[in-house]
């Protein structure tokens, strides 16, 4: 890994109390709904987050979501933790992803879209698998942060703007200008936070699932497709569909879902 990069992780601020009370009561197996709700409901300003994230057009959901208790019952527990930890984490980093050619606004975009999809698609015939892919989906795309931080003390700009150009492929011109790439990084984030290992191999190799153990491939190839589907500016094209497409007839994922699921994104 890019030395600089990984100090830059090993410097991070641990995570707050919040975050670490919701992670006790998500990795209890004898915690209750109630209990996920009673460790939100301590904090106000987390909770309005979550609403307002819940109540986003991209899951579909008809009615406003106006409690925690009901974001949790509509959700789940593993998905709500998603919203809580995007919330805690993104505060903890200073972003500037113009190398990327993209805003904070449109960063924060590109992940609710990505999470939108995700959960939109895996609520009812994947939901087990929520509880990583919530937060994978959330925060897969944090490492650039640390990757931009970098390519700006290096004064490497316009040579990753050139690679990015020259390459079309976002992760090859990160390896090409800084040896590393997204997924390499944000997985190292979350393990440096000890966050538990399929969350860490979820977002590790949601690039080339193949490599991942079988127990994490499944969780990595609906990464991957969502990645491919709603690529960093937070477009979705046709081309970007239909190689989603392409991933999840070679994967056996299921289609019909993915396409329903397309339709709350667009």
């Amino acid at each position: 890994m890019n030395d600089e990069i990984l100090k830059k992780i090993k410097q991070l601020p641990p995570l707050p109390e919040s975050a670490l009370q919701i992670e006790a009561v998500y990795q209890d197996p004898d915690s209750s709904f109630n209990d996920m709700v009673k460790i939100l409901e301590k904090d106000p300003l987390l909770t309005a987050d979550i609403l307002k994230a819940a109540n986003s057009p991209l899951y579909g959901f008809s009615r406003e979501i106006n409690a925690i208790s009901q974001a949790v019952g509509l959700f789940g527990m593993g998905t709500v933790r998603g919203f809580a930890l995007a919330s805690i984490v993104k505060k903890s980093f200073s972003l500037d992803l113009s190398p990327y050619n993209i805003n904070n606004d449109m960063f924060s975009a590109l992940s609710k879209k990505q999470h939108g999809l995700t959960t939109a698609w895996c609520l009812r015939k994947e939901n087990k698998l929520l509880g990583v892919l919530s937060p994978a989906a959330f925060l897969v795309e944090i490492g650039k942060v640390l990757i931009s931080q970098q390519i700006i003390a290096d004064g490497k700009v316009e040579a990753f703007k050139d690679a990015l150009n020259e390459l079309q492929d976002v992760e090859a011109a990160e390896r090409k200008i800084m040896g590393i790439d997204t997924p390499e990084v944000s997985s190292s984030i979350f393990k440096h936070w000890r966050f538990e290992e399929g969350l860490v191999n979820t977002i590790a190799f949601c690039q080339d699932p193949d490599k991942a153990e079988e127990q994490d491939k499944r969780p990595a190839q609906i990464l991957h497709v969502v990645r491919t589907t709603v690529p960093i500016d937070g477009i979705v094209t046709d081309a970007s569909v239909e190689a989603a497409k392409e991933l999840i007839s070679k994967y056996g994922l299921d289609m019909p879902s993915f396409e329903q699921a397309l339709e709350n994104i667009r």
